[in-house]
């Protein structure tokens, strides 16, 4: 495994990011158990940056909610509906949450009370059905930037592709 990434060294993350997604790749090649590709996942990006506190899955269970999937860190909400927190809105809309700072957030969700700042990425099917969100919390403010959000689209559309039968319909 790599050593984690400081959060200040902004100007490597994306150099990091391409050594951590390759090492994913080679985990989930040829993998056809989600629960099994999630927790893989979860882990490797969890240990790889030492300012993510909680990274995570919430799965698309039907209808609109989301229900906690593996990850690492502290406790997560159990259930979150489309409507509530950032989440729900990266469900909701199909489209990634940079949450800089999340008390500023309207709806946010305190699922821990030392969160500061968020990205939420939508895992979509190709033919657009949400699969699941990958949720990345820190203890910082302004944690995530566009090399993170570009980083985690592109791990999220991989996972959408090799486990699009896992989406609800």
């Amino acid at each position: 495994m790599l050593d984690p990434l400081p959060a200040h060294d902004r100007e490597g993350r994306a150099a990091h990011y391409d050594e951590v997604l390759l090492g994913i790749g080679g985990l989930l090649d040829g993998e056809d158990d989600w629960v099994a590709a999630m927790a893989s996942v979860a882990c490797e990006l969890h240990h790889a940056f030492e300012h993510f506190h909680w990274t995570g899955f919430y799965r698309h269970v039907g209808g609109e909610l989301l229900v906690v999937g593996p990850y690492q860190g502290g406790h997560g909400c159990l259930r979150i509906p489309f409507e509530r927190g950032v989440c729900g809105a990266a469900a909701r809309e199909r489209a990634t949450q940079l949450v800089p700072d999340v008390e500023a957030f309207p709806g946010h969700i305190a699922c821990s009370s030392t969160t500061r700042s968020e990205i939420v990425v939508p895992v979509l099917t190709p033919d657009g059905r949400v699969l699941a969100v990958l949720d990345v919390d820190s203890d910082l403010p302004d944690a995530f930037d566009d090399t993170d959000r570009v980083a985690l689209e592109q791990l999220a559309s991989r996972l959408g592709a090799q486990f699009a039968e896992h989406a609800p319909e």
